[in-house]
């Protein structure tokens, strides 16, 4: 099949193997790696490091402050980097716009899809939301096939998701 005739599929990049966490490591997805890349175009992206966070940094996690969520420092809660990644999703629209589908990492503080633990002030989990990324992208593109990479853990889950696309 000729590339132009592929799904594009935006693919957290630390799935693809860059070492772009927040700990410098990556989480490589080997069905990912294998089989959907043989079937499809997969384009790397990470919010964090689109925004201009560097590799490592200190993690952060979703903190609801009056009414919003902010993504904040764990060992400092003064660090909010909430603005830059809010900054980084407007910047991604034109990439977003070419995409077929999305899969993102879970329980990522940017791309997680409803499975981001989400802290009071005082540091109590008080729900699972979605990252900030994650978000914009439910809000901004209701139509795009959006994942987390643990939603393609077995193969029934992967043939509805390669159906979904076309693929099978």
């Amino acid at each position: 099949m000729p590339s132009e005739s592929k799904p594009r599929i935006g693919v957290s990049a630390c799935l693809l193997g860059e070492p772009v966490r927040y700990d410098g490591a990556s989480k490589p997805h080997a069905w990912i790696l294998g089989e959907l890349a043989q079937r499809a175009e997969l384009v790397p992206l990470c919010p964090e490091t689109g925004a201009g966070l560097p590799v490592p940094r200190p993690p952060v996690q979703l903190v609801r402050l009056d009414g919003a969520i902010r993504a904040r420092g764990v060992e400092d809660p003064e660090r909010d980097v909430t603005d830059r990644l809010l900054a980084w999703n407007r910047k991604a629209e034109p990439l977003l716009a070419s995409l077929d589908a999305l899969i993102l990492k879970s329980r990522s503080p940017s791309c997680g899809l409803g499975s981001v633990p989400l802290f009071a002030p005082g540091g109590e989990e008080r729900d699972r939301v979605s990252g900030l990324f994650a978000a914009f992208v439910q809000r901004a593109y209701p139509a795009l096939t959006v994942v987390e990479e643990s939603e393609l853990e077995d193969e029934t889950a992967r043939a509805a998701f390669l159906r979904r696309l076309g693929l099978r």
